[in-house]
This record gives C-alpha cells, sequence and structure tokens, in this order.
C-alpha cells in the first residue's frame, strides 16, 4: 500500500522503524471516509526487537539503577510536554477517530494529570516490616517492577485508556509496549514523540500497532511478557487469555459495557435529561461507560422523554473539528452497520422509535442521535453494545424493578441514578452489579478514583492508588538474626 505524506513509522527501542514485512495500513477520516494519514505495521520479528530491547533496558543500564524519584521526574516532565501539546494532539487523534475535537483537547490536556498523579506516586510504593510468629527473624516485602508489560489501547479514548496503563507501569519501574489500534494510531505515535522528547531510556516505551495475527498475537503470547494490560471487546480478550497460556502473564482486561442509568420519580428531571445526554450522546456514544439502559419510573417518563427530546433537537450533527458540533462522526461504517442491525431488530421485537433511527446521508460515518422505547426488557437495543448514539427508554414501577432491570445484562461497568432521596442512592447503589456508579451525575473520571467492571466488563482496576501494585511483584526477605547455628535442617521452621 502506498504511504501518504503524513506517514508514522513504528517507535521501537528508542528508535523510528518501518515494519520488517513492509505491510503498511492506511487510517481513513470519518469525517469523510477518505485516507489522511498511513503507518508502519509490525510484524513478529518486529515485536520479537520491542520486547528484547523491554527486557534489557530492565537488566541494566539507567532504567535498572535509577531511584524511584528519578522516574518520577521523567513522568512529571512527560506530563508537561503533554499539557503542551495537547491541542496538536488532539487535533490529530480527531482526524484519526472522528471524536470532538472539543473533548479529545479537553481531554489530553486533563490525562497529564494522570501522569502527574502517578509521578507523584513512583516513590511511594512502600513494603512493610511483618510482626512474624517467629523468633530471631526479621522479614520484610518490597515491591519489585512486575517486568515487561504489553498494553492494547482501543481507538475510542486513546490518551486517556493509555495513561491509565503506562503512567502507574512506568512508575512501578516496568518497561512497556504500547500496541495502538490499526483502526486509528496516529495520536499515540505522537505521544511517542513526546516520550523520545522526555529523555525516557531507549526501551524503556516502544509504540507499536498492526493487526492481529501479525502483531498483537505474537505481542501477547510471547514467553518474556509479563503482565498485559488490555481494554477492548469481549472476544478479543478471550484470545488474549488463551495466548497469555504460553507465557503465564498477568492479565488486566478493561472491556465493554452496556451501563445502566436509573431515573426515579423524585429526581431533578432537567440534570436527569442532561446526564442521559451525556451518557449516550457524548463522544457519539462510542465511550464503554455510555449510559444506554435508561430505565425510568413511569410517573415521569412522559415529562422527561419530552424534555430529553427538546434537548436533541438542538443537537448539532457534524464536522468534529468545529466548535459549535455536539456529535461527530462514528470512527467505522461497522459500527454504522451493527446499529441498523440492532435497531432493525428491536422493531420487529416491539420497540418503537420516538425519533432518530437512521444514518445521515452524505460522506462520512454519521448516525442520527436516536432514541427507541422498549415495552418490555428483552428488546434487541438493551442487550448489544452498539458503540453509537442510541438510547433505550424502559419503564418501571417499584425500585426493586429497577434494580432487575440494571442488572439483566452479562456486563458490569458503569452505572448512575438519579435521585434525591439519599438513603435509596446509597441502597440503589449497592444494588447494582458494576464497578463504577455515578449518582446525580454521569461520566466523570479521575486519576484517584478507580475504573473497572465485574462480569464481562472485566476485572481488576485502573486508576487510583492501588492499581500501581498491578505493576509490581511483592517480594519477602527473611533474616535470621541470632548468632546461634541454624537448627535441624530436616524441619521446617
Amino acid at each position: 500500500m502506498t504511504k501518504l505524506d503524513n506517514h508514522y513509522n513504528l517507535f521501537i527501542n528508542g528508535e523510528w522503524r518501518q515494519g520488517s514485512k513492509g505491510q503498511v495500513m492506511l487510517s481513513d477520516n470519518p469525517a469523510n471516509n477518505k485516507p489522511w494519514a498511513s503507518f508502519d505495521c509490525a510484524s513478529q520479528e518486529d515485536i520479537e526487537l520491542a520486547v528484547q530491547s523491554a527486557r534489557s533496558v530492565l537488566n541494566k543500564g539507567f532504567w535498572k539503577t535509577c531511584t524511584a524519584t528519578e522516574r518520577g521526574k521523567l513522568l512529571y516532565k512527560l506530563a508537561d510536554l503533554i499539557e503542551e501539546n495537547a491541542e496538536k494532539i488532539g487535533t490529530i487523534e480527531t482526524h484519526d477517530s472522528g471524536k470532538l475535537l472539543a473533548e479529545t483537547v479537553s481531554q489530553t490536556k486533563y490525562v497529564a494529570d494522570y501522569y502527574r498523579y502517578f509521578a507523584g506516586m513512583a516513590d511511594k510504593i512502600e513494603g512493610a516490616t511483618l510482626p512474624i510468629d517467629k523468633k530471631d527473624m526479621h522479614v520484610y516485602t518490597t515491591h519489585q517492577p512486575i517486568g515487561v508489560v504489553a498494553a492494547i489501547v482501543p481507538w475510542n479514548a486513546q490518551m486517556f485508556l493509555t495513561a491509565t496503563k503506562l503512567a502507574p507501569a512506568l512508575a512501578a519501574g516496568c518497561s512497556i509496549i504500547l500496541k495502538a489500534s490499526e483502526i486509528a494510531p496516529c495520536a499515540l505515535f505522537e505521544l511517542a514523540k513526546l516520550i523520545e522528547q522526555a529523555e525516557f531510556p531507549k526501551g524503556v516505551v516502544s509504540v507499536i500497532t498492526g493487526d492481529a495475527e501479525n502483531c498483537s498475537a505474537p505481542l501477547t503470547s510471547h514467553p518474556d511478557i509479563d503482565r498485559i494490560a488490555f481494554t477492548g471487546g469481549t472476544d478479543t480478550a478471550k484470545k488474549i487469555i488463551q495466548n497469555s497460556s504460553n507465557n503465564f502473564a498477568a492479565t488486566n482486561l478493561e472491556l465493554g459495557g452496556k451501563s445502566p442509568l436509573i431515573i426515579f420519580e423524585d429526581a431533578d428531571l432537567e440534570s436527569a435529561a442532561n446526564g442521559i445526554i451525556a451518557g449516550n450522546f457524548g463522544a457519539s456514544g462510542q465511550s464503554c461507560v455510555a449510559g444506554s439502559r435508561v430505565i425510568v419510573h413511569q410517573n415521569i417518563a412522559k415529562d422527561l422523554l419530552k424534555l430529553i427530546q427538546e434537548k436533541s433537537q438542538s443537537i448539532q450533527v457534524g464536522d468534529p473539528l468545529k466548535q459549535e458540533t455536539n456529535l461527530g462522526p462514528l470512527c467505522t461504517q461497522k459500527q454504522i452497520e451493527i446499529i441498523e442491525t440492532t435497531i432493525n431488530k428491536s422493531v420487529e421485537q416491539g420497540g418503537v422509535i420516538i425519533f432518530g433511527g437512521k444514518k445521515i446521508e452524505g460522506e462520512g460515518n454519521y448516525f442520527e442521535p436516536t432514541l427507541i422505547h422498549c415495552p418490555t426488557h428483552n428488546i434487541e437495543t438493551l442487550k448489544v453494545e452498539m458503540f453509537g448514539p442510541v438510547i433505550s427508554f424502559i419503564e418501571f414501577k417499584k425500585e426493586e424493578q429497577a434494580i432487575d432491570i440494571a442488572n439483566d445484562s452479562k456486563y458490569g461497568l458503569g452505572s448512575g441514578l438519579f435521585t434525591k432521596n439519599l438513603a435509596r442512592a446509597h441502597r440503589a447503589s449497592q444494588e447494582i452489579k458494576a464497578g463504577i456508579c455515578w449518582i446525580n451525575t454521569y461520566r466523570a473520571i479521575s486519576p484517584i478514583a478507580p475504573f473497572g467492571g465485574f462480569n464481562q466488563s472485566g476485572y481488576a482496576r485502573e486508576a487510583g492508588k492501588k492499581s500501581i501494585l498491578d505493576y509490581t511483584r511483592t517480594k519477602t526477605t527473611w533474616i535470621n538474626i541470632s548468632d546461634d547455628p541454624m537448627k535441624n535442617p530436616f524441619v521446617m521452621r
């Protein structure tokens, strides 16, 4: 495939390299379906070089001998560079994925704080002295870097979902290979330029991309990978788990979602409507925590539905680079096909399209903001993660029924509820089987707050102070402080 003027090489061992097999792919701009950039793809040979360099840097040189404080200073430097280049990176991500420029820029600026948070954590990874039940024994624990990390990052929130992996891994002293999505990898290659500028040692971070067969599979199955941090779909996660059986790599899995949003009868309707729109039409619905199952008390359903309709009429669909745009294109044509198929089946099952429901004609992957009224909880749009601007609206009578509908899903990532009743807010949030619950708000994030799911939404947690420990192994050291000779060697002490 012909390289475009805007072309990205692989970043391996501190060098910009062509793919060893010469494979080149194009990135299409979702706003017009035209190629705007090209990039090299990694093969097994490139994977081998990246892993070897990542292993080598752990065994010798500055990255092995530097203090945790020095690692933190490098992360602070990287954070400043990300913030300074947020406009450029955001623009590239918008060209690549179709996300609104207003969001990609603001999100890139904010993820700098993730690097600062973990920079501060680097020299706060403390061990412990154990009150051991043995005389004359001094026993303590330390946390050592887990080793070489393979991080698989999706296209829909690249800078955020990279930061939740890269920042704690580097703070812990690991080396890491970032595998960007071949659908839209360009923002991460721009990040690689900043990593190079921050003067991280060669081999500490490599950034690659490529297809599953030639890139992802050899990477996740490589015998020298110690941890895999993956964000993506459940089907791919199953393959990664299979691959990890070759190296017994520990895994972090952050997967899909079909998040419920419960609106109780005492909710502030203005706030609830804004939360519903933010949770579904924000990022064009291309969010793993999209609150796409809206569960509304029957007494307020009519009024809330009217308010959502009114607010949705003012949504500006169009060029994601324009500040006045509220909803941009979907990243791929395949998403539109899935949405159309799911909506058609839902209508056959009794679902009613209140507004939207169609692809917007013309160039680009644009889909109308859509709301489906669901008479029962067996409607297809309530089950399928569509990754698009589609709300499924279902009514309930009693709190217990709302909780049952909320938990009627194989996923369990995000959730939300709107109520003025404090007791109910606590009670219901505890009953919802999800890793995150937003109350009277939606789609908020912070480096301080753990992020992750239940059930088929994955396990482990990203962000928060404990997440850094996922990138370490605990080592226990025993010291005999007695001057007496060691006792009978054939008896366990």
